[in-house]
């Protein structure tokens, strides 16, 4: 007689986190090869043909510069070529995020100031414009705002955020974190008057961690001459105006790391087209929260994040209370070969360690059928725990995609 399988997990894990997330086949092929030439040929052509790329997927028409660093490098970098030691920073902190951007800030030598909007709602306009028609010496150069923040799943409203600075006629810079979300959450950096923006290889863009990007406009690059925060690594001029092709990196490119960007850029601007992108992020997002709202109809589960206006397309932030969050988590990893994400810096004293919280990535290289998997897994979890639970989550979930054909 057979032995009965212990796990249901055999085969290829699905990694569902908020990033690194899930790299396309094509990508990882792409850079299974050797180390190329970094003086001449191939790999300058293709950091050529990568700038233009990036900036589409921004929607800028201002600079881009390309480091071999992860988001907090993207963080200092940004910070390190608009700020001098002494320097006034207003963060915008709706989650964990925001707060360690602006803990950066400070070990720049900066005073930070930060208006802290919880866990559960955006950055609020009326809120900033206050505060910047309080500052009448003005003595803030920057405002930092993450327009997704990872851990809470908000999405702030940079539009409404640069009206608001307009509107108390502040010359102080905007600076967007779009780390969890460029390529996923709509972003028009120009038409939104975002000065500076940061993001990284690994999420919606489709890359492996390790490649870190600044884009900043004529504003920020004026800010540039009086920054004396500004270090040769970090120092974004020579990064856009090299040269010889070693100045792109400071140094060695990022070989492989390129190879792939350049795959993945194919992938999202050539092919399918960043309205495209858009729209499917948004169209699994909502498949998502309507199975998260069946089960929450007679359960503990519910988003983060009450109205779906102010929720990401990239990730959601899903409460259950502890230790079911964590039980659910375990049991999906273990039974089914998925990983969810932790919960960070969601927790209170009742739950210090965020064991009631998991995190659902929906970024970059992700389709209906492995949203349909994760939910069925996640349902299969909540049937074996035995963790109330409202049905027709799967069904909610399906009639959601069916409506998108």
């Amino acid at each position: 007689m057979l032995k009965a399988p212990q796990s249901l997990a055999q085969g290829r894990h699905y990694l569902a986190i908020p990033g690194p997330s899930v790299v396309p086949d094509r990508v990882l092929q792409a850079m299974h090869r050797p180390a190329p030439n970094i003086y001449t040929g191939e790999l300058v052509e293709i950091v050529e043909s990568i700038v233009p790329d990036l900036k589409a997927v921004a929607r800028t028409r201002q600079e881009v510069a390309m480091y071999i660093a992860n988001g907090h490098g993207a963080w200092e970098a940004a910070l390190s070529n608009v700020l001098s030691p002494g320097d006034r920073v207003l963060v915008l902190a709706t989650g964990r995020f925001g707060h360690g951007w602006g803990d950066i800030a400070a070990r720049l030598g900066a005073e930070v100031e930060r208006l802290e909007f919880g866990n559960a709602a955006p950055a609020d306009p009326d809120v900033l414009e206050s505060a910047l028609r309080a500052d009448t010496d003005r003595r803030i150069k920057a405002v930092l705002a993450v327009q997704v923040d990872t851990s809470t799943s908000v999405r702030s409203d940079l539009a409404a955020l640069r009206a608001a600075m307009d509107a108390a006629d502040h010359p102080a810079l905007l600076m967007s974190d779009c780390i969890a979300c460029l390529a996923c959450d709509r972003l028009e950096m120009d038409a939104w008057g975002v000065d500076v923006m940061v993001t990284g290889s690994q999420k919606g863009l489709m890359t492996p961690p390790g490649m870190a990007f600044v884009f900043f406009n004529d504003r920020a690059e004026a800010a540039r001459d009086r920054a004396a925060c500004a270090t040769s690594y970090w120092d974004w001029r020579p990064r856009t105006r090299p040269d010889g092709f070693y100045q792109y990196f400071f140094g060695t490119a990022p070989t492989h790391h390129l190879y792939g960007l350049r795959e993945a850029l194919d992938m999202l601007v050539g092919e399918e087209g960043m309205e495209a992108v858009w729209a499917r992020h948004a169209a699994l997002a909502r498949a998502i929260w309507a199975a998260v709202d069946a089960w929450g109809a007679a359960g503990p589960m519910r988003p983060n994040i009450a109205d779906p206006t102010y929720r990401s397309h990239a990730v959601t932030t899903i409460l259950m209370g502890a230790p079911d969050g964590k039980r659910l988590q375990d049991w999906v990893s273990a039974q089914a070969g998925l990983t969810l994400g932790i919960g960070l810096g969601m927790g209170d004293a009742t739950d210090p360690n965020s064991e009631g919280v998991f995190r659902i990535g929906h970024m970059g290289h992700v389709n209906a059928q492995m949203v349909m998997g994760m939910l069925g897994s996640i349902e299969a979890a909540l049937v074996a725990l035995e963790i109330p639970h409202g049905p027709g989550a799967l069904s909610a979930a399906a009639t959601v995609l069916a409506r998108q054909g």
